[in-house]
């Protein structure tokens, strides 16, 4: 039985059987003339029938109502639309009603809209890792056929075709890396082992890494070091070595002159050490510059197909320096290069 007529029959039911009966008894206690008990009946007939009537449709206008558009709003939010609205001018319970109602369906269609956001840019993340992942492989298969087939029939072809080798077999592993990295961010588990490190020790050895691996590519490599020699910072050697390989290899996939140049620069400010990492690449936009630590963003993607990419390398790096709790920004100039830099504080006698 729908609510409606439940309502109308308990109205009904409320009133009249209480009044019939008061009725009954009032004609066998104090009879009157038979004529009056009819006319009597009838008006308080109508009477019971008029106020059902009225309660019924002030109940159905403020209670029935209400709930059927609340019933068939929650019916669209079952099948996955977010777009049915409810709005009440009521100030009560049915008011407070859909306001709820509509709070929860804007976060349902907000968490739906995050949810297909994200799971475009998981495909994008998959085709951009499989397209990374297939250019070097397809490179390392390419000269080491040409080393078994005696292509490289000379000692100095022989050493090139195995620098490249490794320069892509290195690009496969840092891609790896990211991925790993990534993960562990979506996580929200990078695993963080912090101590202190002596900043020009740390990065001697960094740079000299990254010296080779440069120097295997063709690139000039440049470094300054400009901190006193005792000065220390709080962070974890492994999380900061991958920020500065993930900028460099940054720099290296967007390196369009002839002669490819990369400097290390380590600053001191007071409390803080600043790191600069500049390159003389292609440049970024200035509309692109504050969107390049987004994750999956990729400046310029139709220029760019050639080079691939993540889209999650510098996403990658301002989550770790953040962690340290530093933070990073780019300045550049299109076709004339990009400077990385970012900032960690100093470690103190007086830190935790």
């Amino acid at each position: 039985m729908k609510l409606k007529t439940r309502i109308t029959i308990t109205f009904l039911a409320i009133i009249v059987i209480p009044l019939l009966l008061m009725i009954i008894a009032s004609a066998i206690f104090n009879p009157v003339v038979p004529e009056m008990m009819t006319e009597f009946i009838l008006i308080m007939i109508g009477i019971l029938v008029l106020t059902s009537v009225l309660l019924t449709a002030w109940i159905t206008s403020g209670i029935y109502s209400p709930l059927k558009k609340l019933s068939i709003a929650m019916a669209k939010v079952k099948e996955g639309d977010f777009g049915y609205t409810l709005e009440s001018k009521d100030q009560g319970e049915v008011g407070i009603l859909f306001s709820n109602y509509e709070d929860m369906r804007i976060r349902l269609k907000e968490s739906s809209q995050e949810k297909a956001m994200q799971e475009k840019k998981n495909r994008d993340l998959v085709t951009n890792i499989s397209h990374d992942l297939k250019t070097p492989i397809t490179a390392i298969k390419g000269y080491a056929e040409g080393i078994i087939e005696g292509v490289a029939d000379t000692p100095e072809m022989t050493d090139r075709y195995i620098r490249t080798i490794y320069n892509k077999a290195s690009d496969m592993d840092r891609l790896i890396d990211e991925l790993t990295t990534y993960s562990s961010i979506e996580n929200d588990r990078i695993p963080y082992k912090f101590r202190r490190i002596n900043v020009a020790d740390y990065f001697g050895d960094c740079v000299e890494e990254v010296g080779l691996d440069l120097g295997a590519r063709g690139i000039e490599f440049n470094y300054s070091n400009m901190v006193n020699p005792d000065t220390e910072i709080m962070a974890d050697p492994e999380q900061l070595k991958k920020v500065i390989n993930n900028i460099i290899s940054n720099s290296i996939k967007y390196m369009d002159k002839p002669t490819g140049k990369i400097e290390i620069r380590i600053r001191d400010e007071e409390s803080s050490v600043r790191v600069e990492i500049e390159d003389n690449g292609k440049g970024i936009a200035q509309e692109d510059l504050q969107r390049i630590f987004d994750r999956f963003f990729r400046t310029d993607t139709s220029r760019n197909s050639a080079q691939g990419g993540s889209g999650i390398g510098l996403s990658i790096v301002r989550k770790i320096i953040e962690d340290h709790g530093g933070y990073i920004w780019a300045s550049s100039r299109e076709g004339e290069g990009t400077c990385m830099n970012f900032v960690l504080k100093k470690y103190m006698d007086n830190d935790i």
